[in-house]
This record gives C-alpha cells, structure tokens and sequence, in this order.
C-alpha cells in the first residue's frame, strides 16, 4: 500500500461528505424562508442514515462479489472482511494501493450525496416520516444497483468484461442521471407546491445559493480526482479539468441569462457551475482541458434552456434538479463518448477513432433514465398509500420549519414563541341508543 494514496482517497472522501450539508445550503437559498431549516436537514441527515445503510448492507450490495452482473452478494454486510488490506473484487481494482475500508468511505459519500440530490424535486412539501423511508428505500433499491451495474464489477462498467463498457469515471450515469431520473418520477408523484404558479416563491436568500454552490466546488475536486483511486497523474488531471469546466459553465449559464434574461444572474452563475460540475464528473479521468471548456461551456447552456423550458410546463421540479443533474448528467455521460482519449484514461472516445463508445454511453443512460424513473414511481406509489407523501395544506402554508420539526431557521420576533399547529382531535363516538345498551345487558 501507498501512504500518498491512502491520505489522498481520505481526503478525498471528507471533500465529498462535505458536499452534501453544502448541497443543503444551496438548496434552502432558493427556498421561502419559512422552509430553509426543513430543506438544509433534508440534506443533512441522509448523512446520518445512508451512512449507516452503507455500512450495514449497502457497500455490500454495490461492491460485494457480484450476482449475475446485477448485484452484489452479502460477503461484505456489516463490513465483514472489509479491513486494513486492499479489496480484491473488481469493482476495487483500480484502488489497490490504499486500504479496503479507505475505498469503502469515499465510495460512501457518494452513497449519500446521490439521494440528498432528489429532495430539491420536492422541496417545501414533503412529510419528513416518509421523507425518511423513501430515502432508505431509494437507496436500498435503486442506488445500490445502479452502483454495482456501473462501478462495482457489473454489466454496464467497464470491470465486466462481456458487459457494455460505458465509461462513467465518477458517477455521470450512476449519480447524476440516476438522481435526476428520480427527481422527475418525484416531481409528477409530489405534484405542484400548494399556490405554484399563483404565488411568489421567489428564493429567500441568494447568498445560500452561492455558499453552497462554492461548497460543492470545492468538495468536487475530492469527488472527481478522489475516483482515481491514487495521488497519480489521472488523479491531477480531473482536478484541473473539473475547475475548467465549471469555470466555462458558470460564464456560459451567465452569458446566457444576460442574452435571454437582460441581466447578468447571479444565481445563473452559481447554477451553472453547478452544472458544469455535474456535466464534466463522468468524463473527469478521460478528457483534456480544451475538452473540459467545451463539455462545461455546453451544460451551461443547454442546462439553463432545460430550466426555461420546465418553467413553461406545469411540472414543479422546485429546484430544477432534472434539469441540472438529469440533463447535465446525460450531456455529460454522452460527451465522455465523444471526447475520451487515450493518453488520459486509456480509452478513446468517438472523435478519437472510436465511434462504438458512443453507443456504449447511451445504453447506460437509457438503462438508467428507465429503471431510476420506473423504481422510484413505484417506491413514491406505494409510500403515498402507505404513508402519505405530503403535508397538510395547513402545514404546508405554515412551513416545513415549524410543522415537521418545531423550530425555525429565522427568529426575527424573539419574545414569539414557536406555535405547531395540532390535528384536531378525534370526535367522541356518539352515546349508544336505549336499544343498544339494552341489547348489550341480554348478550
């Protein structure tokens, strides 16, 4: 083992844990006010439970020996046999110079900022009860699937020798397009915020939005150049071309709104980075620089579009993660086909003479697309049957704050107290008629 490596892997993974309470500031900035702290706890606490889900079953299922391609087997639950010694299974050859429970904790953070990403489709209007068991639920069924299928030895990655072959360096298809397939199935099951369309819900605090997009910055580099699995050369090539996308996304969705919107966005900026972030992970460990400026240059744009366009359906994606994640994450899976070369990872992609990796590509994010959408629907269905997706339209009117946890994110009236709003209680059943109290003395 390498000491360079392991300390760079470790490093690696706190940039990405702290990526996901970032992502909830990002989030809450573009919320109301009276939903900020629900938002930011969203994120904050899938920290808590898929961290523990990982332990327990999930690294498992995601890198455990695999099944047929499909998933992993049970070898690893409760990190059994997962210790101070390199991984042997194919999902963890490119790691071999740092520790098995090194791999483990960043592939970890990935398993946690995957989920956190879905919950801007929902924001403002989720029960935080059944937020908890969809969470779990998505994780366990759909995320550690897509994680095997692609980076843990399964057909779609490139370890499964008779699999497609899709290139996916740090999770274009696997987290990205999988989150924003699932955004969109929980967009359409959640249905529109109570007033959407009718009432301003303008963000309440822009300054969030950018701290947050700042945070997921600076956490990408350990998400991008963390996936080498080393302190190598791959390793400083996707940190120069994860800053160099973003950069060209962040002027490009600037450029753009300034074009078609009359002023220079700051949120379009911090958007856009975002999206060239999103855009640029898959390709991150098979692409050059000038190639980053295109790949990020474009997902600014064509993300922004995609955000134009959401806002003249009906669809109430609150915090446009279809079209960041979902449409960014597939430009991005898609262009590592086109511009992956040889001399960086060791595959080339269509512009370098390989035209078939193109086509590898877009089964991969065709698969993905369907079976996210598909699992997720089916998850929410039942979960809304079972469970009930949303909150009351009074408690929704309140906010999320107060009515799903008590407290709130602004206390402007301090002297006020913190009023939760009570179910009115169950009516006494009515008094039993002469008939039936006689009835029941005889019986």
């Amino acid at each position: 083992m390498e000491p360079g490596d392991t300390a760079w892997v470790l490093a690696a993974a706190a940039l990405v844990m702290i990526m996901t309470p970032g992502l909830g500031f990002f989030y809450a900035g573009f919320t109301r006010s009276k939903n900020a702290l629900a938002t930011i706890m969203q994120s904050f606490i899938v920290v808590g439970l898929v961290g523990v889900q990982w332990v327990v079953i999930g690294y498992s299922l995601a890198f455990g020996p695999s099944e047929g391609g499909i998933i992993g087997d049970l070898s690893f639950f409760g990190l059994k046999d997962v210790g101070l010694e390199p991984s042997t299974t194919e999902g963890a050859l490119y790691a071999q110079t740092v520790p098995h429970e090194a791999f483990m904790i960043f592939q970890a953070m990935f398993a946690i900022i995957t989920p956190a990403l879905i919950t801007g489709a929902f924001a403002e209007r989720a029960k935080f009860s059944t937020f908890l068991v969809f969470m779990l639920a998505w994780s366990l069924l759909v995320y550690d699937p897509v994680a095997h299928w692609i980076f843990g030895g399964g057909w779609l990655g490139v370890f499964d020798p008779d699999g497609i072959n899709a290139l996916d360096f740090a999770g274009g298809a696997a987290i990205h397009v999988n989150a924003g397939a699932a955004a969109l199935a929980a967009a359409f099951m959640f249905g529109q915020r109570r007033g959407y369309g009718k009432e301003p819900m303008e963000p309440h605090n822009v300054t969030y939005i950018v701290l947050g997009a700042a945070i997921l910055w600076f956490g990408w580099f350990g998400f991008n150049a963390g996936s080498a699995g080393a302190a190598s050369g791959q390793a400083a090539n996707a940190f120069v071309v994860t800053n160099t996308a973003a950069a060209a996304a962040a002027l490009s969705w600037m450029f753009a709104s300034w074009a078609l919107g009359g002023k220079p966005s700051v949120i379009g900026a911090a958007a856009g980075a975002v999206a060239g972030l999103v855009a640029i992970t898959p390709a991150s460990g098979f692409v050059q620089p000038m190639e980053a400026i295109a790949i990020g240059g474009i997902a600014g744009v064509i993300c922004y579009l995609a955000v134009r366009l959401r806002a003249r359906t009906g669809l109430d994606d609150s915090l446009d993660v279809v079209a960041v994640h979902g449409v960014g994450g597939t430009w991005g899976a898609f262009a590592t086909g086109l511009f992956a070369v040889a001399a960086v990872g060791g595959v080339d992609g269509a512009f370098h003479g390989e035209g078939d990796q193109v086509v590898d590509q877009l089964i991969a994010i065709g698969v993905v697309w369907v079976y996210s959408f598909t699992v997720t629907a089916i998850i929410l269905k039942v979960l809304d049957l079972t469970m009930g997706l949303r909150v009351s339209d009074e408690e929704e009117q309140i906010g999320l704050d107060v009515t799903q946890h008590g407290e709130r994110g602004y206390v402007f009236d301090e002297g006020s107290p913190v009023t939760v709003p009570q179910r009115p209680a169950s009516p006494p059943p009515p008094p039993a008629s002469p008939a039936s109290q006689s009835a029941g003395s005889e019986a």
